[in-house]
């Protein structure tokens, strides 16, 4: 039984499917990273805490 053969098989596997797939999902995590505070949806929750910093215990 080889076993070294084996693991190398698996280590060249998981390396071909970084190379290949790792680019696009970093990418696509990105994006969805950077465009999730602008949905629509999102605009009040900006909002709140855009000024979240300006209110005080006693202000409200």
């Amino acid at each position: 039984m080889n076993l070294s053969a084996s693991v190398h098989s698996t280590y060249e596997l998981l390396r071909h499917l970084a190379d290949s797939w790792g680019l696009a999902a970093m990418v696509l995590v990105f994006a969805t990273l950077a465009l999730w505070p602008f949905r629509p949806g999102a605009r009040s929750k900006n909002e709140d805490a855009a000024r979240m910093i300006f209110k005080d215990e006693n202000d409200g």
